[in-house]
């Protein structure tokens, strides 16, 4: 960082660190002994699409990849779009191989950011659920940041956050993942594909 920077306050934006998603498996162990939540097996990653046929081949390279054990039993990837025009990948797992599904998110995180498309790369996240109650949680990577939140909707139907139980997981994780320390970057995105369940809403 420049002088320049220094004395206006700017800092360089944190180099993406996809690597950070291989510590969200022992964050799972973390957050289901220590609050009850466990993996739900769906993942997805957020992306702003681009025209143009360069893109909508690398789209399919994704799904290629992703499906490629579709026939030993895996499921096909999903490809959703939300109200603000940005595209989902939904990917699924077995609940129990949190491990797997991170793989996937990474494989599509780099396939995109290697295109050269890693200004739109904007989130990925991993789905959990209450033992108890069965209330949503999900664990939030910030691409451009390389750091992550939780994000925890309340279970009434509301467009409302539990903010005592976000508090709580990042309190939990402060040893496992690199969190986001900027509250104001904890987005929202509610009905995010694989934040809903076995299935995500339309």
């Amino acid at each position: 960082m420049g002088l320049l920077d220094a004395i206006l306050g700017r800092s360089k934006p944190v180099r993406p660190d996809l690597d950070q998603l291989f510590s969200l498996p022992s964050a799972a162990i973390t957050v289901q002994a220590g609050a009850g939540f466990t993996p739900t097996g769906n993942g997805s990653v957020c992306f702003a699409s681009v025209e143009g046929g360069a893109f909508d081949r690398l789209q399919q390279e994704v799904r290629d990849l992703l499906d490629a054990d579709t026939g030993r039993g895996g499921t096909p990837v999903e490809y959703t779009k939300d109200a603000y025009g940005y595209t989902w990948l939904l990917v699924h797992h077995p609940a129990d191989d949190t491990a797997s599904l991170v793989n996937d998110l990474h494989a599509v995180n780099t396939l995109l950011q290697d295109a050269g498309f890693g200004p739109q790369l904007l989130c990925s996240l991993v789905g959990f659920r209450a033992t108890s109650d069965h209330r949503a949680l999900a664990l939030v990577y910030l691409y451009k940041r390389g750091t992550f939140y939780p994000f925890a909707p309340l279970p009434d139907g509301t467009e409302r956050r539990d903010n005592a139980l976000e508090l709580q997981i990042r309190a939990l994780l402060a040893d496992d993942l690199r969190i986001e320390a900027d509250l104001a970057r904890w987005f929202p995105v509610w009905g995010a594909p694989g934040l809903a369940g076995p299935r995500h809403r339309p």
